[in-house]
């Protein structure tokens, strides 16, 4: 079984930082009681963007793509990234204008 790497690219607008990392917080509290979560990190830019706004990376890492899927179930087909625990999963919960590039990657090397 091959470990799975979700990792997301976060875009937040000045003055936002601290709703980022709350719905972050609330994130992880949900994903690290779920099965086959293995951990998690997350990072801060040190640099603001032209615009003002900060990036972040949000990593989680599963036992597997298949546990990963059992989480994020009905997530991918719901308008509001809704899972069956009614969760927004795939980085629908963080508020507009925030931003979210969501991507699963596996190790090759």
């Amino acid at each position: 079984m091959e470990q799975l790497s979700v990792i997301n690219t976060i875009t937040v607008p000045e003055g936002m930082e601290v709703t980022a990392e709350r719905v972050r917080d609330e994130y992880l509290s949900y994903f690290s009681k779920q099965e086959g979560f293995v951990s998690s990190v997350f990072y801060k830019s040190i640099c603001r963007e032209s615009d003002g706004s900060l990036k972040y990376i949000n990593t989680i890492v599963w036992e597997s793509y298949a546990h990963f899927e059992r989480v994020v179930n009905k997530g991918f087909r719901s308008e509001h990234g809704e899972n069956n625990d009614g969760m927004k999963v795939l980085g629908r919960g963080f508020p507009e204008p925030i931003t979210v590039s969501p991507g699963q990657y596996v190790v090759v090397g």
